[in-house]
């Protein structure tokens, strides 16, 4: 299974910023068919970044599951597909707990991104409260079955990114033995929903990933990539995990 690697900008990035991602799909060139790369960037770069680097995967950080209608300021996923974009990411914790993003929201936006031909990075993840009550994998694997878009998948266009919320942007990370843990009760959740495509589906790792400990992750069983998110800013600290994934 090819491993993606796929940036999150967050609320980062102005037109400056588009000779990083230049630099990065630049580099990414030379390992393409051994690594997929991508960068979600803020809605107001999407179109220049797509011009900017054409055939390289420009992915949009939030949606709305409708096509159009009276939400102000929100944007659609044909919207997204418009501008030039080709992946979104839905449910990440951040819109889950800053927005209170429901997992039946979460869904709709899963199942409105694949049906308008975006690839879907769907998020899941545990606060250090449940971390630490022992309660993980109970409350992850409730979120992916309450989340999971419905009906058939084509795996290639789906991956659930795992980040524990208590590891994102903080400097932690999850052990080796616990993000195996959780990797692998995630993928008993994808093949009970989709059958032989959830055993396809990529499954990421995203919690302070970085160029020093990204081959260690990446040599856990059931990681398909990583969700980067401080380190996908600049091309010198992003690079380095593209070509552990490309390993």
């Amino acid at each position: 299974m090819i491993k993606l690697i796929a940036g999150n900008w967050k609320m980062h990035g102005t037109a400056d910023s588009l000779a990083e991602i230049e630099a990065v799909a630049t580099f990414a060139e030379k390992y393409a068919g051994a690594v997929d790369v991508a960068l979600c960037v803020p809605a107001t770069l999407i179109h220049r970044a797509a011009d900017t680097v054409p055939g390289f995967a420009i992915g949009a950080q939030d949606m709305h599951h409708n096509d159009k209608g009276a939400h102000t300021g929100d944007i659609s996923a044909a919207m997204l597909h418009d501008a030039g974009a080709s992946l979104v990411i839905v449910g990440h914790s951040e819109r889950r707990e800053a927005h209170r993003e429901e997992d039946a929201a979460v869904r709709a936006k899963a199942e409105a991104g694949l049906a308008a031909g975006l690839q879907v990075i769907l998020c899941v993840g545990e606060s250090l409260e449940v971390r630490e009550a022992g309660r993980e994998i109970e409350v992850v694997a409730a979120q992916v079955d309450a989340s999971l878009p419905q009906g058939e998948v084509d795996p290639a266009r789906l991956a659930v990114a795992y980040e524990p919320i208590w590891a994102i942007g903080t400097g932690k990370v999850a052990s080796t033995g616990d993000i195996e843990a959780m990797h692998a009760a995630i993928r008993q959740r994808l093949v009970a929903a989709y059958g032989e495509a959830g055993a396809a589906v990529r499954i990421l790792y995203g919690g302070s990933v970085k160029a020093d400990n990204a081959a260690e992750i990446f040599a856990v069983p059931e990681v398909g990539g990583a969700l980067v998110g401080g380190a996908s800013l600049k091309a010198a600290d992003f690079l380095p995990i593209v070509e552990a994934g490309a390993a």
